[in-house]
């Protein structure tokens, strides 16, 4: 079992169970939306994000990002990794029905997607050396204008098809697209993507 440095944010009690089979780590629950309302719990966090660092991992469905990206304005984002699970459609063993997007929550997922989703975030695992990556040239929002992912007609398609091709949350704002871009890809990989016709994306 991997063990991570940073504390793990998840939604509810049955993604922590799946998480604390898969990785040794303080895992902490929000319990949904009462998380607005719990002043207590926003300040643990932040306590434990100037402490040891946090990785938020929520579900890739709409109510999953509206509480990250509610997070994202009360945590100090320099001590926050935001760890991001593809959208999977099906449904949790335990539920009768599948939710209201069709998609697989944190609780559904197999661990090795996990583990991936929290490798791409930059979580810290002990005992493993972080590998020194190569200076890359950064991703920009010019970029993405230019390959038609913003501010004109159909880029909102674009973005989608693209989301879709990288197997990221079709959720994503333009801020968190580019953020995870950059962290997971270079620009070659993106433009190669766009410009495959079985793609789409052009």
């Amino acid at each position: 079992m991997k063990t991570i440095k940073e504390v793990i944010v998840v939604e509810g009690r049955y993604d922590k169970n799946t998480l604390s089979q898969i990785v040794d780590a303080t895992i902490v629950t929000l319990g949904g939306f009462a998380v607005f309302n719990d002043k207590e719990k926003i300040l643990l966090l932040r306590r434990l994000a100037e402490e040891r660092g946090l990785i938020i991992l929520t579900d890739s469905d709409g109510a999953g990002f509206v509480i990250r990206n509610y997070l994202k304005g009360t945590l100090p984002k320099e001590r926050v990794k935001q760890a991001y699970i593809p959208d999977v459609y099906g449904k949790e063993r335990r539920k009768r029905t599948a939710g209201k997007e069709g998609k697989l929550g944190v609780e559904g997922m197999r661990p090795e997607v996990i583990l991936e989703a929290l490798r791409q975030a930059g979580a810290t695992f002990v005992g493993e050396e972080t590998p020194a990556g190569k200076e890359k040239d950064p991703i920009t929002k010019v970029d993405l204008y230019t390959w038609g992912l913003t501010g004109g007609e159909g880029s909102s398609e674009k973005r989608a098809i693209l989301l879709k091709a990288l197997a990221l949350p079709e959720h994503l704002n333009t801020n968190s697209m580019l953020e995870m871009l950059n962290l997971l890809y270079d620009k070659e990989m993106i433009l190669s993507i766009i410009k495959n016709d079985e793609s789409g994306v052009q």
